[in-house]
């Protein structure tokens, strides 16, 4: 049986992530630039960060869960099976979208911001279907901050600031078109605030599923599996976002800093 605390925990770090992406739509709809050296530090630090407490907390304490339960070759073959299905399953929703559509795919924030040359109803129609777009990321993102949350504090906060920093320009991304077509800042938000709900939407799901089929041996494979989420997602999406901001270095520095920040984390 799950803990009440824990559960309330996850769903809270779940809601947390996705109002980010409003917040992000609020920068976009009434900042006058963005500061890519910050972007990119923060995107990398979240990247970082992923990768780190996926291989070292997460996919390490499935390895060795399950390695309990079947020995050392089969628990470790099973860990790493789910590890790249979890992959697997990240890569699948992400090629649901096509690459015109999917909100990781954004060129320049300062051009977002500023406002671009297609018409209206392209506008419209683009930012709609980047809004369809990062609801269905995350939802399983918000499955993912729920899931570590039940392992350790410093997991489940991790992993959900991850989340939030990536759900920024996400909600840059949304946002913008859509007020350029409209002229209305409310229903550019209101957009962007509904996609972001996918996350404590994807938590409700996992709880529901860890509720009726939790079992000492469902729980270190679904940990597994969501690290391999989040290592595609660092990979597939946030380091490149950070690269197409331009500072390169400030973006390794910051995967550099996010690996630091949570190797002292779980040292201390």
């Amino acid at each position: 049986m799950m803990e009440l605390d824990r559960i309330w925990w996850g769903l809270g770090l779940a809601t947390v992530a996705g109002l980010a992406t409003g917040a992000g739509s609020l920068i976009a709809l009434f900042a006058k630039h963005a500061n890519r050296k910050f972007l990119s530090c923060a995107l990398g630090l979240s990247a970082g960060v992923m990768v780190y407490i996926s291989l070292f907390e997460m996919l390490g304490e499935a390895h060795s869960e399950l390695e309990k339960l079947w020995g050392g070759r089969l628990g470790s073959l099973a860990g790493t099976g789910a590890f790249f299905a979890g992959m697997l399953v990240a890569m699948l929703i992400d090629r649901l979208i096509p690459s015109a559509e999917n909100p990781h795919e954004v060129q320049d924030v300062d051009d977002e911001i500023k406002g671009s040359q297609p018409t209206k109803k392209q506008l419209l129609r683009g930012g709609v279907l980047f809004a369809v777009a990062v609801t269905i990321h995350n939802f399983p993102e918000g499955m993912a901050a729920f899931i570590s949350a039940q392992g350790s504090s410093a997991a489940g906060i991790s992993i959900a600031a991850a989340i939030a920093i990536h759900n920024i320009p996400e909600g840059i991304t949304v946002s913008v078109p859509i007020y350029n077509a409209t002229g209305s800042r409310s229903k550019a938000f209101i957009y962007s605030f509904l996609s972001g709900l996918a996350e404590p939407l994807g938590a409700l799901v996992a709880l529901g599923l860890m509720q009726f089929f939790l079992s000492p041996l469902l729980l270190p494979l679904i940990f597994a599996a969501v690290a391999g989420i989040m290592v595609f997602l660092a990979f597939d999406e946030l380091l490149p976002l950070a690269e197409k901001y331009g500072e390169h270095h400030w973006a390794i520095g910051g995967v550099i800093s996010g690996m630091l920040i949570m190797a002292l984390t779980l040292a201390l």
